[in-house]
């Protein structure tokens, strides 16, 4: 898929089964209490493909979060959306996405236990579609990509780690000496809500942990540059230009860490 034709391709997944994208719901449980995610693969293609968790925005599982995914997958991936609140939580608005995603953000311990979670559930999917389950690696949009650094920072066994526009900080700094695989972070550089000293801070935590890690910081982009509905100008705005490249920045990765196999 082209990701240089992105509003292009967004417009034509209204209706996902002409570009032979499947959506299917995959529920799941975490301690007793009811998950429901997303896979979604283009179903056109038989031979096993690397597999990606991507953890969505704030919103939370959603037909934009999934629009995106596709996306993401087009003929190279097999993405598994991770629900990261539950079943029976899905924010209708920015008020009650705030009041979920800080719920999980307050307490990483329970934000890395279900982003890891999902990470098994996503293994589970290779009896379902064919996946390569010596690939797989992680991305994460907004409250998704600081979730993604925390699962990177609890030590998952992934090949890579790609954060989108995500908060950058995090309680337990020493635990990025944990990171097993290299880590891409993709910022706007005017984004108000990962200031400056949010990213210095995440800079000296990958230095202290001497892991493989890369930030890329893109002028002119404020926070949800990937997200097509955003529309704030100065805070969330989507950058058509910016999104590319960032997009372009995670394949080159993984094309990087898959190829090493």
């Amino acid at each position: 898929m082209n990701r240089s034709l992105i509003p292009l391709v967004l417009v034509g997944l209204t209706g996902l089964a002409e570009a032979a994208v499947v959506v299917k719901p995959v529920p799941y449980e975490i301690d007793g209490q009811a998950f429901e995610g997303r896979l979604i693969y283009d179903d056109a293609l038989s031979s096993p493909r690397p597999g990606l968790l991507m953890v969505p925005d704030w919103l939370g599982v959603t037909d934009n979060s999934v629009k995106q995914a596709a996306l993401v997958a087009g003929e190279k991936y097999v993405v598994f959306m991770a629900d990261m609140y539950g079943k029976a939580i899905r924010p209708a608005n920015a008020e009650e996405a705030s009041a979920a995603a800080g719920a999980v953000r307050a307490d990483r311990a329970l934000m890395r236990k279900r982003a890891q979670a999902a990470v098994e559930v996503l293994k589970e999917q290779a009896d379902q579609v064919a996946l390569d389950t010596d690939k797989l690696g992680a991305i994460g949009f907004c409250f998704g990509g600081g979730a993604v650094l925390e699962l990177a920072r609890s030590g998952a066994p992934l090949k890579g780690f790609v954060s989108f526009h995500g908060n950058l900080d995090t309680p337990n700094p020493a635990d990025a000496q944990n990171i097993k695989a290299p880590v891409l972070v993709l910022h706007g550089a005017d984004d108000p809500s990962v200031p400056p000293a949010q990213v210095d801070g995440f800079i000296a935590e990958m230095k202290a942990a001497k892991t493989d890690w890369q930030l890329v910081s893109y002028g002119g982009a404020v926070h949800s540059f990937t997200n097509p509905l955003a529309n704030v100008p100065g805070r969330n705005a989507y950058h058509p230009l910016v999104a590319g490249r960032a997009y372009q920045a995670m394949d080159d990765l993984f094309d990087e860490v898959f190829a090493a196999q």
